[in-house]
């Protein structure tokens, strides 16, 4: 079977970085070998420095950032805890559902698709939540919402209540500042701006919130006292064994944060904004409306209307067959009507956003 090469300038997986793909390559470690444990400790570290915190519980689970979303519900929330979840795409929408299911009382505050949380409004939804959870960047809409004005204002009105993060498309590719902002849980994915395949879920847990979780969760294999037992050996003693840890993806995550961290968190941030504003002005001169609110645009994921009269499902078709370059389609209502295009990770670059506008010019005939 021939190997096909793909520009994944959809909303994720993007292409890895070439230290991820190639640490992939590297011989398999046990799960316990001190040579794999002495990479798993450095990859924590290296993860403190993109979320921007001192957590001791920074690692990454085993799973895509949908397992993050599961394991910040399963271990913080349980019947009768009121969790107050800020909608505005969907995966605010699959935190309602999450957090439905283990039993939490869920206060949905619904916005707009394409528009940012309103903090004042999610604040009046309930005087007392036991969780405030909301995205930062909304993977489904392009928009970004402040999730640190809104974890300010929680924990000034009640410092009882626990603030959740989706930063599943955000992380590493622009500014995420837990412990300034006053992320007490959060979660995210390494296909997007981590430039990793897709496979693990980097997260982080405040001392706060530790001291305030589920002490025996309705879910075995995403217990963060057990993991983080084996994984952090946080709470004093050696490892405890817990489940075989992808080792692989584990070293190809320690090679993509390595390069980011060398490279500097400032220096990733201004490449990530530098391609999408050039990408977004460059759709706007072939006549093309974006889709996401002005001013709260993400630079890693740009959504833009599809003109009348055009097929999506033709265009995407064209793209890759033709050019060998992926874009997403739309979700719910939008399916049809809006484009999505992610330059994420070590896609954040001119020259991706030069083939894309070229491709587009060429298929829209404009």
């Amino acid at each position: 079977m021939a190997l096909v090469d793909r520009l994944l300038l959809g909303p994720g997986p993007s292409n890895a970085y070439p230290e991820a793909t190639s640490a992939l390559a590297a011989p398999l470690l046990g799960h316990l070998d001190p040579e794999f444990l002495r990479i798993l400790d450095e990859t924590c570290d290296r993860l403190r420095t993109v979320w921007g915190t001192d957590n001791a519980r920074t690692l990454p689970l085993s799973g895509t950032g949908s397992i993050g979303m599961e394991a910040g519900f399963a271990n913080f929330v349980q019947p009768g805890s009121v969790a107050v979840i800020a909608v505005n795409g969907l995966f605010g929408e699959r935190m309602v559902d999450v957090a439905g299911r283990y039993g939490a009382e869920v206060v949905r505050v619904d916005h707009d698709w394409g528009q940012p949380v309103d903090v004042a409004r999610v604040l009046a939804a309930h005087g007392s939540p036991d969780l405030v959870a909301a995205v930062h960047a909304e993977t489904s809409t392009g928009a970004r919402s402040d999730i640190g004005a809104l974890a300010r204002a929680v924990h000034e009105r009640d410092s009882n209540a626990l603030v959740l993060a989706d930063c599943v498309t955000s992380l590493a590719g622009i500014e995420v500042a837990a412990d300034e902002w006053g992320i007490d849980i959060g979660y995210s994915g390494t296909q997007k701006c981590v430039g990793v395949a897709p496979g693990l879920a980097p997260f982080t847990v405040s001392e706060r919130a530790w001291q305030r979780r589920v002490p025996n969760p309705p879910t075995w294999y995403l217990d963060l006292g057990m993991i983080g037992d084996y994984v952090t050996g946080a709470d004093g003693g050696g490892r405890t064994y817990h489940h075989t840890a992808p080792v692989a993806m584990i070293a190809s995550l320690h090679a993509a944060l390595g390069r980011i961290v060398e490279e500097g968190l400032p220096e990733v941030y201004a490449r990530h904004a530098a391609a999408g504003a050039r990408l977004q002005e460059g759709l706007t001169e072939l006549g093309l409306e974006l889709f996401a609110e002005e001013g709260y645009r993400l630079p890693e994921l740009t959504t833009v209307w599809v003109p009348d009269g055009v097929s999506s499902a033709e265009v995407r078709g064209v793209l890759l067959d033709d050019y060998g370059i992926e874009i997403g389609a739309g979700v719910g209502k939008f399916a049809s009507t809006v484009w999505r295009i992610g330059l994420m990770g070590h896609n954040a670059r001119l020259d991706r956003v030069e083939l894309i506008l070229a491709a587009l010019r060429r298929v829209l005939g404009r």
